[in-house]
Parts: C-alpha cells; structure tokens; sequence
C-alpha cells in the first residue's frame, strides 16, 4: 500500500497528516512525499515519510503508481496552493485511479458546504442556503 501526500509551502499541512498516519497506521505501508518545493517534500520527510520528491515530473509520474493520495482539496485544482500546483499537476491527481481523500480548505476559493455522508437532498439544501447567503 502506498499513500501519496501531496501539499506545498512549508509542507505543514502534509506534515500533519504524515505524523498522524506515522502514529495510527503500522509502518508497512509506504508514504511518498509529493511536494511542489524542496521545503515541502524535506518537512514531509521529516515527519517521517517513507520517500519525497519534488515538482511538477514526479507528482505526474507517480500519481497513477500510488493507492491513495491525500491532502488539501487545492491539489486537484488547476493553480491551487497559491499556484504551485500546475494544471497538468492537477490533472495528474485528478485522473489518477488512486482514492483521493481531500481536506475541504476553502483557502482556494472552493467551499465545501457539507460531508459525503449526507443525502444528496440535504446536500442540495445546503448549498442552495450557502448560496443565499452570499447573495445578502
């Protein structure tokens, strides 16, 4: 089993979730550091992924090589992360068959306004109420 965590910046976010995989999951499965800058890849490895590498080539290549891949929800979106992630980046992780588990930060722009979990019905409520309220 191999999880990619892709994040950028200083890596802190990818850091956390590394850590607390560290802590919960046993060692045999492998977390591969996908940074967009060295700094985010070497805070990744730090916190104790398996392997990191760098840019915009390695995310491409390994995205379809890996089971899963987590991180922020900017990574499947063209120019997130303050526009360290490329839209070929994006595209990567998008098409990839691997599952993506996202945290919804709407530092992108993008709002998540309710869990999978929730009925189709009461996710159509939500947004329409979510909708409104940026229309007062």
């Amino acid at each position: 089993m191999i999880i990619a965590v892709v994040d950028g910046q200083g890596g802190g976010i990818g850091r956390k979730i590394i850590e607390k995989l560290r802590i919960e999951i046993p060692d045999a499965i492998q977390i591969l550091a996908l940074g967009t800058n060295s700094i985010a890849t070497s805070n990744m490895i730090k916190a104790g992924a398996t392997n990191g590498v760098t840019g915009e080539n390695p995310v491409i290549f390994n995205s379809p090589k890996v089971d899963i891949i987590v991180g922020p929800i900017a990574i499947i979106l063209a120019n997130g992360l303050m526009g360290e992630i490329t839209p070929k980046m994006a595209e990567a992780i998008s098409s990839s068959p691997a599952k993506k588990i996202l945290i919804p930060l709407s530092k992108c722009n993008v709002e998540v306004v309710t869990s999978t979990y929730d009925s189709l019905s009461v996710q159509v409520e939500t947004l329409v109420d979510r909708v409104k309220e940026l229309l007062k």
